[in-house]
């Protein structure tokens, strides 16, 4: 059975949403950067719709990307030279 769309009762398409959520998380952006940004692109929308959009597609975007993040390790190696002088 295939899986129901979380974007089937949506007014704007998948692309929009994903791009909002993704800038919005990814950037230190408010949400009345994020609408600008859009704006700038000829979409209009209002900074609570993109409040909602980050609070529902949000924790699902963040749980699929850090699978495909490579962790940073907390240990680092700096070699060692001898200087000779």
């Amino acid at each position: 059975m295939p899986r129901k769309s979380p974007f089937k009762h949506h007014r704007f398409a998948r692309q929009i949403i994903l791009c909002a959520v993704r800038w919005y998380l990814r950037y230190p952006l408010s949400y009345q950067d994020v609408v600008d940004l859009l704006e700038e692109r000829g979409i209009n929308v209002d900074r609570s719709t993109v409040y909602r959009w980050v609070i529902k597609f949000g924790p699902q975007i963040t749980k699929r990307t850090e699978k495909r993040l490579r962790r940073a390790s907390v240990d680092w190696h700096v070699p060692s030279r001898q200087i000779t002088l």
